[in-house]
This record gives C-alpha cells, structure tokens and sequence, in this order.
C-alpha cells in the first residue's frame, strides 16, 4: 500500500481551548525565501490561523512550534473548488453568451456575475465545506 502524501506547514501555537487548537502558519510565495526578496518587492507572506480539533494526545502549548498537515487529496478537492469550478462557470457563461449574441460588455459582466455568485454560495456553505477538511498537527 502507498503511503498517503500530505501538505503540511510549520505553524505556532496561538491558543489552546479543550479540544481545539488556533495554529498561525506562515504562508509564503515561492519569492519570500528568495535572498534579495527585500530589493525587488515581489516577495509576499500571509499569516493565518487554522483552527484544528485534536484528538489523543494532550500537552500542547501556546507558543510550541508544530507541523499542520492536511492529505494531499484533501489540498486537490479544494483546489477543484475554488479554481477549476470558477473557471468552467465562467467559459460556460462566456460562450454561450456571446453565442446567442449578446454584446461584449454585457457578456463579461453577467460571466463575472455568475462566478462572483458562485464565490457567495461557497461563503454561505463556508462551515459544510469546512466539515470536509481536517487538519491535524504533529510534533517537530
């Protein structure tokens, strides 16, 4: 049997409340590690705060370094959802559109519409989705 790969980053405890852990990552472009990120400005860094449900094991720490990791399949449905349904909505919409011959502007704005309609749904059903992902931490 293959091992199960995963997408982990290093992170920091934050707070530790029962059964719920807040952990701060640092996620960074490819151009942050970079040496000479300072002088040309492309670099960019994003913290943010995961909160993760522990189960088993008890003694964690505010401030203890740890390693978040969710399974790559995981990584790859969110990706799906976010990037690729987007972009088929808006092809779909901008095809068929501009087929019937509605006029350029109109086209893109209603394609633009739709996929910003589709961003509010996810935002609606943000805490059924979020059920769909677990994160889970490990020691460094």
């Amino acid at each position: 049997m293959r091992p199960q790969r995963e997408i982990s980053h290093k992170g920091r405890i934050v707070s530790v409340s029962g059964d719920r852990i807040s952990v701060e990552i640092v996620s960074e472009s490819a151009c942050a590690a970079c040496r000479v990120s300072g002088l040309c400005g492309v670099a960019d860094s994003k913290k943010k705060i995961v909160e993760i449900r522990v189960v088993g094991k008890t003694g964690w720490k505010v401030g203890q370094e740890v390693i978040v990791c969710l399974g790559q399949s995981m990584g790859l449905k969110a990706v799906f959802y976010s990037y690729v349904i987007p972009l088929l909505i808006l092809l779909i919409l901008i095809l068929s559109l501009s087929t019937i011959g509605l006029s350029d502007w109109a086209t893109g704005l209603i394609a633009v519409g739709g996929v910003a309609c589709y961003y509010l749904a996810i935002y609606f059903f943000r805490d059924r989705f979020a059920g769909n992902y677990e994160f889970y931490i490990r020691d460094i």
